[in-house]
């Protein structure tokens, strides 16, 4: 089977199983979890073949017409290179993994069989954009994963939270999408075709007549589905879906996609400087501003999510400075390690009975409970803060090292002002990244208090998957030096100066976290604790759906008052209630274009109560006092009748005499 082949069936197999799996949800529920588990498998093992036959090597192209369109035609096309190849593999690991934890995860959720279908649907939508050669069929990928996300999201839709959540992320994409498609035309109307081959060669030929145009209507696309400032705000709120989807979503799907556009096109962001340097600014924005929202979060997934947005924003640094190489890198390191993350904060979420960081600082015992968590999600912080020898640190300096050479003005065509932006934000970043990882890992794991209660062991599903990405997340940094041919022959190597900056800043936010946090466990006086159950070990396990929607701790009223423990508060000050919120960006977002949106929409429903209905109400009403005259002369009596047709003949014969008269 040639390997073009065996790339068509990637993205189509967990197409055919989302299919069946609708199909056959209500009429045969046995087959469900095969249907979901069966074909993410087979996908992910194809699209590993798939990069051992293209082995780094030149891209390998393949297409057919899909209809004729007249002056710039469609293909169904092919593209696989060295990136392609290794981030649909990726794809297809972390959705193997969501799937094999969602079937433990959400095994008594009554609406499994449709989760399950979307999950796959999402993971084929993901796999074609990664392989498609042609802009246009990249975008039937792209708006496929916006619709699943909006149902994904929403899956609890029962709670307030999950149905306003999935509508935010919804439009929010949906508002950068809309440039985004213009910005597609636009450049195909530049380079003549759709195709991604010929759009690059048609930038190596000088064809585009408005790269910057093109450049910034793409990023606005990018920005959305990437969650970068200043589209980034529904991500936080994404995090009222089922943890597995965040997963699935933060690291290896729908945020990616905007990253890995940017990636494959990225000599046409390239041709414009002043787009490199929008970019190197939005990525540094966005890295620092979500490093501090995630260090003042309460609810472990929101510190996750905001992670999220800041590791994305090294992604989009890195491509700002030019280096496609060490972006990919990072996005695949990323993957592994937050994956990780947050399937391992489904199972906390489970074991303490909340989401709260505030109510698992106030319990003792968790990693006795669940062990597996404990270590692997260790394992993946130290990723996550760029600690040598896992998997972040190396990706991490690949950035910054791109970054540094940049600054110094040896990358062609990048700003050095984007250089120096991008290399002091991530090196900012990177002290704040150490800070809320550490921040996390005492608050859910050190906690000073009663016992965490017990609610069952956790499926061996779920465990496994624990395991199994806590393996890329240790040791793949580590692979960089065999993996350079599919990084455009890139080392992606290390240098002294960025590692030991990088490295010497991210223990110092470690260290500085966990003396604030020995500080304010020392100096606060803990409340007596009197809405503690009795028996914690017995405290009813708590859904994910009850946890996000009423913010639940696992025994008492414990979560609704700031955790006094809570290093962050330190180490922000007053900063803290405004990065708690996201500095406010919603409620300007809400100011600016929410309320106008409201107004005017009262303002149509005014006029059309108002004044419409007024016209239409009052041309109904004179037919309608016509006829009620008519319909009262009607009486049905033939001497009334004779005597109005008497009374009317005199009337006319009187008229007619004095027209007459009148006339003489």
């Amino acid at each position: 089977m040639t390997t073009t082949t065996l790339a068509v069936l990637v993205p189509l197999l967990p197409f055919l199983g989302a299919a069946a799996g609708l199909l056959l949800g209500r009429t045969a529920p046995g087959f469900v979890r095969p249907l979901a588990v069966l074909p993410t498998v087979a996908a992910a093992v194809l699209a590993a073949l798939v990069a051992v036959r293209q082995g780094g090597d030149g891209p390998i192209d393949a297409s057919t017409q899909l209809t004729p369109t007249g002056s710039v035609p469609i293909d169904l096309a092919l593209h696989l290179d060295g990136f392609a190849v290794l981030v649909a593999v990726l794809v297809g690991v972390v959705a193997t993994c969501v799937q094999l934890y969602s079937t433990g995860y959400l095994r008594d959720d009554p609406r499994y069989p449709s989760y399950a279908a979307l999950i796959s649907l999402f993971t084929s939508a993901m796999l074609l954009v990664v392989y498609s050669g042609d802009l246009m069929v990249l975008l039937v990928g792209w708006e496929i994963m916006g619709i699943c996300s909006y149902f994904l999201v929403g899956h609890y839709w029962e709670t307030p939270e999950a149905r306003a959540a999935s509508l935010k992320a919804f439009l929010v994409t949906k508002l950068g999408d809309v440039p985004f498609l213009f910005g597609l035309f636009a450049l195909a109307a530049d380079a003549g075709t759709f195709r991604i081959t010929g759009i690059l060669g048609a930038v190596g030929s000088g064809g585009l007549d408005h790269p910057t145009l093109i450049a910034l209507l793409l990023l606005a696309g990018v920005a959305g589905k990437s969650a970068q400032f200043p589209l980034h705000t529904w991500l936080p709120d994404a995090m009222a879906g089922p943890t597995p989807v965040s997963a699935l979503i933060h690291a290896a799907t729908m945020v990616a996609a905007g990253v890995y556009f940017v990636a494959r096109l990225l000599p046409v962001f390239a041709a414009s400087a002043a787009a490199l340097t929008v970019l190197a600014v939005m990525a540094a924005v966005t890295m620092v501003g979500s490093a501090l929202a995630a260090l003042a979060q309460d609810d472990i997934k929101r510190v996750l999510a905001y992670s999220t947005i800041g590791q994305l924003g090294y992604m989009t640094g890195a491509l700002a400075v030019g280096d496609r190489g060490a972006a990919v890198f990072h996005l695949l390191s990323h993957g592994a390690f937050k994956a990780l993350l947050f399937l391992g904060a489904g199972v906390i979420i489970h074991a303490a009975g909340t989401n709260s960081l505030a109510a698992m600082s106030r319990m003792s015992g968790l990693p006795k409970r669940i062990p597996d968590a404990y270590w692997t999600m260790t394992i993946a912080l130290f990723a996550l803060a760029a600690i040598p020898p896992f998997a972040g640190f190396f990706s991490k300096e690949a950035v910054l090292v791109a970054a540094e050479h940049a600054s110094l003005g040896d990358t062609t065509g990048v700003p050095s002002g984007a250089g120096w932006t991008v290399l002091v934000a991530g090196l900012l970043t990177a002290v704040l990244t150490a800070a809320y990882a550490t921040r996390l890992w005492l608050l859910a794991f050190r906690g000073r208090g009663p016992a965490a209660p017990d609610h069952g062991k956790q499926p061996v599903a779920m465990n496994g998957v624990l395991w199994f990405l806590a393996i890329p997340s240790l040791a793949f940094g580590l692979t960089v030096g065999q993996l350079a041919g599919w990084f455009d022959g890139h080392a992606l190597t290390p240098t002294v100066t960025t590692a030991v900056l990088g490295t010497g800043v991210a223990l110092v936010g470690g260290l500085v976290t966990y003396g604030a946090w020995r500080h304010t466990t020392a100096m606060a006086a803990r409340p007596p604790i009197g809405a503690v159950a009795a028996h914690p070990e017995d405290s009813p396990a708590v859904s994910e759906a009850e946890a996000i929607a009423t913010h639940t701790p696992a025994y008492g009223d414990i979560a609704s008052a700031p955790d006094p423990a809570d290093p962050g508060r330190l180490l922000l000050g007053p900063l803290h209630r405004h990065a708690a919120v996201g500095f406010h960006l919603d409620a300007v977002y809400h100011t600016l274009f929410v309320r106008p949106v409201q107004a005017a929409a009262e303002l149509v429903r005014f006029l059309d109560r108002e004044v419409v209905e007024t016209y239409v109400r009052g041309a109904g009403t004179l037919p309608r006092l016509l006829g009620a005259g008519v319909r009262r002369a009607q009486t049905g009596n033939v001497q009334t009748y004779l005597s109005a047709l008497l009374a009317g003949s005199v009337v006319l014969a009187i008229a007619a005499v004095i027209v007459a008269a009148v006339g003489a």
